[in-house]
């Protein structure tokens, strides 16, 4: 028995070395880190960790600080889907999204973690293992950067290793998202795979006029071409749009992805591990996906999401963006010619450096 005799969180602010832009986020200067860490009475430990981008964060702070906490400790850890369910319905009625479901996920992070090291195993195996291995993309948050600097960033990303690359749309004109993305296909050529994220900035209407005229440039997928609650709005830009559909880093739950996914709204369904649920909820996603007969990809926190998709015999691209954080983790995941590698040692891999963390908690 694992009983959880420990449980610490923390909340800090980490800023940008460039202020980041998107459609609908506005100017993003910093981003938010809340972080848990759980201890057994073994004395084993266990790390869970979610992401805001730049608000929001002292709500998931206080219910880690308030909620959770009574709830998990001196509980069984490895009985991790009794201690989601006891979670996510006890403060389901004011919880359910938002900030509750962050903390949940961070939570649920840290119990697989310690169960992951418990055992002695990579998260990856763990969780049933399937190739350590990963296809991994490059995601701009470039909205604004003019067009040569545009460029520059995706040769800063190719010597990095990417083989492959997404950019933000939604400017003002489609005129000059047209120009943007034909440059970076005759740029990266014919067949290097470059993906396109919209970040809920269209109508379905206004969604399906730009698929339709991204279909020149053989677009991987477009990504979030609507609000994330228009199921029906999905459906229709994937119906007539003509390029595949990619959403999810903004739902909330099992539950959601199965409203997307059977409305034919998703051609990649995209949990993100630190606002889904945690890893529990990711992995229910990745089959309900699979059931579908259709590739997940992910959003965010690549470097524990690798372990997720390294157990998935159905995962598409991790995204790698860098919001900073690989300056805090002490063992950063490593690329190999277009692959993110999970790392074989045990628990997901994720540690943080404490000490640097905490000049910048809040």
């Amino acid at each position: 028995m694992a009983t959880i005799s420990r449980f610490e969180s923390a909340y800090y602010r980490i800023p940008l070395a460039v202020t980041l832009t998107d459609a609908m986020h506005g100017d993003m200067p910093d981003f938010e880190l809340n972080t848990v860490r759980l201890q057994d009475a073994d004395g084993l430990e266990g790390v869970g960790y979610t992401f805001t981008a730049g608000h929001n964060g002292a709500a998931i702070a206080a219910t880690l600080t308030s909620e959770l906490p009574q709830l998990v400790c001196q509980q069984d850890g490895e009985l991790i889907e009794a201690l989601w369910k006891k979670m996510w319905w006890t403060t389901h009625y004011g919880g359910r999204g938002g900030p509750t479901v962050l903390a949940i996920s961070a939570v649920d992070m840290a119990l697989w973690d310690l169960k992951a090291k418990r055992a002695g195993m990579p998260l990856w195996k763990l969780l049933g293992g399937f190739d350590a291995k990963v296809p991994c993309y490059a995601g701009g948050i470039d909205l604004l950067l003019p067009l040569d600097k545009l460029l520059e960033q995706t040769d800063a990303n190719l010597a990095k290793g990417f083989r492959a690359i997404k950019m933000k749309v939604g400017r003002e004109h489609l005129s000059e998202d047209l120009e943007r993305v034909k440059a970076m296909r005759e740029h990266l050529g014919d067949s290097f795979p470059l993906m396109v994220d919209a970040n809920m900035r269209w109508t379905a209407d206004e969604a399906i006029r730009a698929a339709r005229s991204f279909q020149a440039y053989d677009i991987g997928w477009l990504e979030e071409p609507v609000m994330p609650e228009d199921f029906a709005g999905h459906a229709r830009v994937a119906r007539e749009g003509g390029i595949p559909i990619a959403s999810g880093e903004n739902l909330r739950s099992v539950w959601e992805f199965k409203e997307l996914i059977s409305c034919g709204g998703a051609s990649f369904p995209e949990p993100d591990v630190t606002n889904c649920g945690g890893v529990t909820a990711f992995m229910k996603i990745a089959r309900l996906a699979e059931a579908y007969n259709l590739p997940v990809t992910s959003h965010g926190a690549h470097d524990i999401t690798v372990q997720l998709l390294a157990a998935c015999p159905n995962r598409s691209y991790l995204e790698a963006h860098g919001f900073g954080l690989e300056n805090f983790i002490t063992e950063p995941f490593q690329m190999e010619d277009g692959y993110a590698v999970a790392a074989d040692r045990p628990g997901h891999g994720v540690d943080f450096d404490w000490q640097g963390l905490e000049t910048l908690r809040v």
